[in-house]
């Protein structure tokens, strides 16, 4: 019997290889995609002794690069026939401005316009019982999505919070999106929220900010708490059949309607099909 596989990215973060530890232990196999094969091949082995799986291999891919994005695809195509489980987990949260390659601002292409992208690529090889974890956060709900999203961000001038929340509103409108076109094949779409966790995504640079560190990052939560949650999602058979929810402390949160059926969601999607046209295939939806 052919073993299932899990695709996670972010593999060589806190969280990521966390939830690469839960998911080696349960028996997948596992690809990691990392933003660098040494540190990935890093994570990997240290994973294996701490798992004994050694089913386990690493993809190197530039999240903040479409192109990139595709060739992780084509080279996950090439491990394995089929995908069970689906962790979005990378994320970033820049400091200052920079534009990708492809004409996004680097936050944006990172935390969403990349998970979009593999998602939509990978489908054809998931099926039913499968399951997409999107990693978003609770600053969702200060998100907005303006006219320059894709380019800067947000409205106005550069704020690293502001366009980071920005992205996780529209991550978990694709996550809605996406649950409602693909229900009736059986693959289920959810998001985890992690929380405030201590790991390198929480950057401090003001004058004021080492103080801040020092002072709020004891109160946070470790990475293993973080990512209990889409462990959840991914292994529990609780979970099976469950779509289109948002989970924080591995439960499911109740949200207001206007982000049940987010009056931008299918906007939003019709907004990212042509920004990503070139680098997508036709998946049936």
């Amino acid at each position: 019997m052919m073993k299932k596989t899990a695709v996670i990215t972010g593999a060589d973060g806190g969280m990521g290889s966390e939830i690469t530890k839960a998911v080696a232990l349960a028996g997948y196999h596992v690809i990691m995609v990392c933003y660098t094969s040494f540190k990935g091949e890093e994570r990997k082995s240290r994973i294996i002794l701490d798992t004994g799986n050694d089913d386990i291999e690493v993809v190197q891919a530039d999240l903040s690069s479409m192109e990139s994005v595709v060739e992780a695809a084509r080279k996950i195509k090439s491990k394995t026939p089929s995908v069970e489980l689906l962790m979005n987990n990378a994320g970033t949260m820049c400091t200052h401005f920079t534009r990708t390659e492809d004409g996004f601002e680097h936050t944006v292409a990172v935390n969403y316009l990349a998970p979009y992208l593999l998602t939509r690529l990978l489908l054809p090889l998931m099926h039913e019982g499968s399951r997409i974890v999107n990693m978003i956060s609770c600053t969702y709900a200060i998100g907005k999505i303006g006219p320059n999203f894709f380019t800067k961000g947000r409205e106005g001038g550069f704020f690293r919070i502001p366009i980071y929340s920005n992205t996780k509103l529209a991550l978990w409108l694709f996550t809605r999106e996406l649950s409602e076109r693909i229900k009736d094949r059986g693959i289920t779409v959810n998001a985890a929220d992690p929380g405030i966790v201590s790991t390198n995504i929480i950057r401090m640079d003001m004058w004021f900010d080492p103080l801040t560190d020092v002072l709020f990052r004891p109160c946070i939560r470790t990475p293993r708490k973080g990512a209990e949650t889409a462990i959840h999602l991914l292994l529990d058979e609780k979970y099976e059949g469950v779509t289109g929810g948002m989970f924080a402390s591995c439960k499911q949160r109740k949200l207001k309607d206007k982000y049940l059926s987010h009056p931008q969601m299918k906007e939003l999607w019709e907004q990212t099909e042509k920004k990503l046209e070139s680098f997508l295939v036709s998946e049936n939806l």
